[in-house]
């Protein structure tokens, strides 16, 4: 009795280790090291660096102007592959929602037969008790249901970062990455920033807002001794994705 107690114990115990270890394949690829960012959503091909082709200057006969200037002198903005841009990003984003539902119901029948072509009489041989014959059904229900949730989220991010043309699409729009590394002592800060650009939205001063880029990817974080020591150990996380309690 017992060896048979503790032998299904065991298989709930083995089945909901294996239900919570489902998704556990994909949570384990992320031990150790911060979550992959989204591929940019765009057929263009892959965001890499490439060397600008040597531009070819044509000035007409007895003319200063030089032939596909946007401008009298030449427009210092990034519209090249190779060309850097600076971007700006100032996020400030505060998130408040609180969310209450209550839900309650109620319900009663009742039901009687008194006369039924005389066959009203026959219901004591089916039934052994006693029958009510006004009173032969009687239902009735409650149920309710609340729910509360309540959001308060805030982020602050205020930096600036040069970025570099990597490819221009068909359209006339930017590829655009950039990737700053600042090391102090044994610890490393990490900001990386990808998307695509239009070439308006560029100010005069080769500079562009985080919130004039599509597809963006905005990564700021960091690696050394100090970042190891705030994370929980390889062992800690791994029972956190594989235990079901």
């Amino acid at each position: 009795m017992f060896a048979g107690n503790v032998s299904r114990l065991a298989a709930i115990v083995l089945l909901a280790t294996t239900l919570g270890a489902c998704n556990a394949p994909g949570r384990l690829s992320n031990i150790g090291k911060a979550p992959d960012l989204a591929p940019i959503g765009t057929a263009a091909p892959a965001v890499s660096m490439r060397m600008p082709q040597p531009e070819e200057v044509v000035y007409q006969p007895n003319s200063l102007w030089r032939s596909g200037s946007r401008a009298f002198f030449r427009d210092q903005r990034a519209a090249r592959v190779g060309d850097i841009l600076t971007v700006n990003i100032n996020i400030t984003d505060s998130a408040k929602v609180n969310n209450s539902t209550k839900r309650s119901r109620s319900s009663a029948e009742s039901a009687g037969v008194n006369n039924l072509l005389g066959y009203e009489s026959y219901l004591g041989k089916v039934f052994p008790d006693a029958v009510d014959k006004s009173n032969l059904a009687d239902l009735g229900a409650t149920s309710s249901n609340s729910g509360a949730g309540s959001v308060d989220r805030r982020e602050q991010i205020d930096l600036t970062i040069a970025a570099v043309v990597t490819d221009v699409l068909p359209n006339g729009n930017l590829v655009i990455a950039g990737r700053q590394q600042v090391r102090v002592n044994y610890e490393v800060r990490d900001l990386l920033i990808t998307g695509i650009v239009r070439p308006e939205d560029i100010s005069n001063v080769n500079t562009i807002q985080h919130s004039q880029i599509a597809e963006a990817r905005i990564s700021y974080g960091g690696e050394g001794q100090i970042t190891d020591v705030q994370q929980p150990r390889y062992g800690q996380q791994l029972l956190d994705i594989v235990m079901p309690f």
